[in-house]
């Protein structure tokens, strides 16, 4: 089945965490490396996806394991069950997200946050540490998730030293928070 672009930048978003669960419940050894993860998770407001993904090291491969989660955790625990199945499914880390599907989803992030949501806030904090591990204009957008969380939306002051990449993420960012701030 195809995921919708929103899902599959989800679950490449969430590679690492998705390959580190898969790969724990396979081996238990490698559930050392893991158990930090999970309780900075759970402490960041994700306690439903880490109490699904513990009974999934435990054993369980139920698909009511998805009953009651929110759309992104769904995405995040059926990449796993299908990884566990199927290996060849497991996102690829080094591929990322793609950019051009990233204003709309990353923009509705930073709004639920602006809005006190601190699941998004979470999010949102990690997404940009990645993305400043990426470097360049993707570290420069990580650097400026703050300040649109806190309501900057000045395009020249947002894009000061971004390529043309950068600039063009950031108007679309800006016009897509435009659209959900009017509603």
């Amino acid at each position: 089945m195809a995921l919708s672009p929103r899902d599959e930048q989800i679950r490449l978003t969430h590679a690492d965490l998705i390959r580190l669960v898969v790969q724990a419940a396979q081996n238990p050894d490698a559930r050392a490396e893991l158990g930090p993860v999970l309780t900075q998770a759970e402490q960041g407001g994700w306690a439903d996806l880490v109490a699904r993904i513990r009974k999934i090291l435990n054993g369980d491969r139920d698909p009511a394991l998805l009953r009651g989660l929110d759309d992104e955790d769904t995405v995040i625990v059926s990449a796993i069950l299908a990884g566990l199945q199927d290996p060849s499914t497991l996102p690829d880390p080094e591929s990322g997200p793609d950019p051009s599907q990233a204003a709309p989803g990353l923009a509705q992030v930073i709004h639920a946050a602006s809005r006190g949501d601190a699941q998004a806030l979470h999010w949102l904090s990690q997404m940009a540490e990645q993305m400043t591990r990426a470097g360049g204009d993707m570290a420069r957008i990580g650097g400026i998730t703050k300040r649109l969380v806190d309501g900057e939306r000045d395009p020249d002051t947002l894009c000061r030293g971004m390529g043309a990449q950068g600039e063009s993420l950031v108007l679309s960012l800006l016009t897509e928070l435009g659209k959900l701030e009017r509603h």
